[in-house]
């Protein structure tokens, strides 16, 4: 499976996905860091994968996404978009409906 096929079948597996530096117990950025706990607020369910697990990937998914930053945070197999992003959407309760759109958020 190449890497390109990867990043689609996690994708394609998972409504929410985060890639980031680390893990959620154990980010290895403030912004990675800084995503999760966004994440953790508005009680998502979400896979994440850690890119310094895999550099393959970590370097294909910049030109997957066209995207050059890490985290991405990706809902029903589309790019939001970065810490950044994620915060803003967050701020104005947007991410919370976008993630109840998918049926990611616990009960």
């Amino acid at each position: 499976m190449s890497v390109i096929e990867r990043i689609k079948s996690q994708l394609e597996s998972n409504p929410v996905v985060l890639y980031m530096k680390g893990s959620p117990d154990f980010p290895q950025c403030g912004f990675s860091g800084q995503a999760v706990q966004i994440l953790d607020a508005c009680g998502a369910k979400y896979a994440y994968v850690n890119i310094f697990e895999d550099p393959e990937l970590r370097e294909a998914l910049k030109s997957y996404s066209n995207w050059p930053t890490y985290p991405q945070l990706y809902i029903a197999g589309e790019l939001v978009g970065g810490c950044d992003i994620m915060t803003d959407l967050y701020q104005k309760g947007e991410l919370a409906k976008m993630l109840d759109a998918v049926a990611s958020v616990a009960e």
